[in-house]
């Protein structure tokens, strides 16, 4: 394994060609890569920890949402798809299973690694503080990255917890899905409002006690979201 200066990334992707492309590039940038063509080396592979997965969806042994279900049981890593399915309900789906982003095959290499140094510049600004709310109820450790529910660990993808971040430090405060998807995305972000729908959906399942009466993240129709946790600072 090639561990390289600016990170280490897994490419699961069972198209040599692509795969080689992918890895040339990443490689010119620094990064570390290692490559995998199939779900099951991809798990072997997995018992060592990497910074990004970019993971191709149509996988020879079981399908890439299922690798991608797998990983998000233990694991907050950035996970790119990486896929011929270019529909918003494939996106949706996508981002809906715990995947950060989403590219569409066919894809320009460079705007690949763009998209891999974005996610990996924005984790590494999630290092600020920890947050408490409604008497210890729920904890954001930005420094560690860790989010617990009745003091027991929750865990988010890095998508997921970024917007958990941004909403906690605005409690009270609307915010636009566009803005949330330019601070979370950048705003070259070619997606759909809908795709920040579908990580509040996942982000409620594993913070709120009933999701259709949301204690921290409450949806302001028309306009986007807005946290309401009492901070246990005040």
């Amino acid at each position: 394994m090639d561990t390289g200066k600016s990170g280490k990334i897994l490419i699961v992707e069972d198209e040599k060609k692509i795969s080689d492309i992918v890895a040339m590039y990443l490689k010119k940038e620094g990064f570390g890569v290692t490559t995998a063509d199939t779900g099951e080396k991809a798990m072997n592979l997995l018992k060592e920890p990497f910074d990004l997965i970019v993971l191709d969806l149509m996988l020879p042994d079981f399908p890439g949402e299922e690798l991608c279900k797998i990983i998000r049981e233990t694991s907050d890593v950035p996970i790119v798809m990486l896929t011929a399915k270019s529909g918003e309900e494939d996106r949706i789906h996508g981002l809906g299973i715990g995947a950060d982003d989403y590219v569409v095959k066919p894809f320009s290499p460079r705007e690949l690694v763009a998209r891999v140094k974005a996610h990996l510049r924005r984790r590494g600004k999630l290092a600020r503080r920890a947050l408490s709310f409604n008497e210890g109820l729920l904890t954001l450790d930005t420094e560690n990255h860790e989010v617990k529910k009745k003091g027991v660990p929750v865990v988010l993808t890095h998508t997921e917890f970024r917007i958990l971040t941004i909403l906690a430090e605005r409690p009270g405060r609307i915010v636009s899905r566009l803005h949330l998807i330019n601070m979370v995305q950048g705003y070259d972000f070619e997606g759909y409002d809908r795709t920040i729908d579908a990580h509040i959906k996942n982000l409620r399942h594993k913070i709120e006690d009933d999701q259709r009466n949301p204690v921290f993240i409450k949806t302001v129709y028309g306009v986007g979201y807005k946290f309401t946790g009492r901070s246990d600072e005040d």
